[in-house]
């Protein structure tokens, strides 16, 4: 009997070793790390999205704790990013452009806003007392821009697809929108190019559409970008905030009336406009053409931005959209 016994206990501790080294019993997982993506944002209406996410949960639960970090103007977004205090932002692909010159320091990774029937991004605006109703009526005549900008760029490109050469088309540096506002209301300044919602602000007010880029989107566009740094380090992160993204830009697409706090509240939208702003409609998960990206590369060529092309492949990350 002891011997029956002691060999029980042999193969009953057998047994056990064996079925635990075929089945190991799993270890507890440690917790994903948290990453959190600090993002530049300008008080715009590309930057809905972002905060429809925030507000929603929907960063949350695609695993991504996003910071917002707001700036008053392009440059200081700029600068923020090549310093490494901001992730991401955004910005147009002449700005990227700029980034990577000389090395590739960010990635554009969708695009933010693009222009759509009926619904355009940036407006070619005369003042009330200019008399000009047309393109034609802007021959010769100074426009208001912030110069070496996407709104330089696609005043340019929507005059010239309205048959005016580029010595017909005058541009003047009015750096700061409000400036240009309140320049065109005067009717010190006879045109001047404003973005969504402002354009509307300024027909509010008086102000004549002459032009806007709806019938050209691939002009006017917006794109979100990160620094290659961040998207090498927390490939998942970007994909979690793109996720988070498409699911906002379905929401907004669905029912934006629902979000007319948010426009309230982190000042997207004027007051004066608040009841009657139609919120644009947003891409889909998308990245900018080649054929988008050289053009808008040779504008910037030519005004001499950018000493040399500045590559595409290296510059347009499709790779973590949903």
């Amino acid at each position: 009997m002891r011997l029956n016994y002691k060999l029980f206990v042999f193969i009953l501790v057998l047994g056990f070793a064996l079925s635990a080294c075929g089945s190991p019993a799993p270890a507890p997982q440690a917790a994903a790390e948290s990453v959190t993506l600090k993002i530049a944002v300008l008080p715009i209406i590309d930057t809905l999205p972002m905060y429809i996410a925030q507000q929603e949960g929907l960063f949350a639960k695609h695993g991504v704790n996003v910071e917002f970090v707001p700036v008053a103007s392009a440059p200081e977004r700029d600068q923020l990013v090549a310093a490494g205090q901001a992730d991401g932002m955004v910005n147009e692909t002449i700005s990227t452009m700029l980034f990577n010159k000389e090395k590739v320091q960010a990635q554009v990774v969708r695009y933010a806003l693009r222009p759509s029937e009926n619904a355009g991004h940036f407006f070619i605006i005369a003042s009330s007392k200019s008399g000009i109703t047309d393109a034609q009526g802007l021959k010769g005549v100074e426009i208001g821009v912030s110069q070496g900008t996407v709104i330089e760029y696609v005043t340019e490109r929507l005059l010239q697809a309205e048959g005016l050469t580029k010595d017909e088309i005058k541009t003047i540096a009015v750096p700061k929108i409000p400036d240009r506002m309140a320049l065109l209301a005067s009717g010190e300044l006879n045109a001047g190019v404003l973005p969504d919602p402002l354009g509307a602000l300024a027909v509010q007010q008086g102000a004549v559409i002459v032009l806007d880029d709806s019938k050209h989107p691939e002009y006017g566009f917006s794109v979100i970008t990160f620094r290659k740094e961040i998207i090498d380090a927390h490939p998942e992160a970007i994909k979690g905030f793109l996720a988070a993204i498409e699911e906002a830009t379905t929401l907004v697409n669905g029912d934006a009336k629902k979000y007319t706090s948010v426009l309230s509240e982190q000042k997207l939208v004027p007051p004066p406009l608040l009841e009657s702003y139609k919120v644009p409609p947003y891409p889909t998960a998308g990245v900018p053409t080649e054929e988008e990206w050289n053009d808008a590369m040779a504008w910037a060529k030519e005004k001499g931005m950018l000493p040399a092309d500045v590559s595409y492949a290296d510059s347009v990350n499709a790779s973590f959209l949903p």
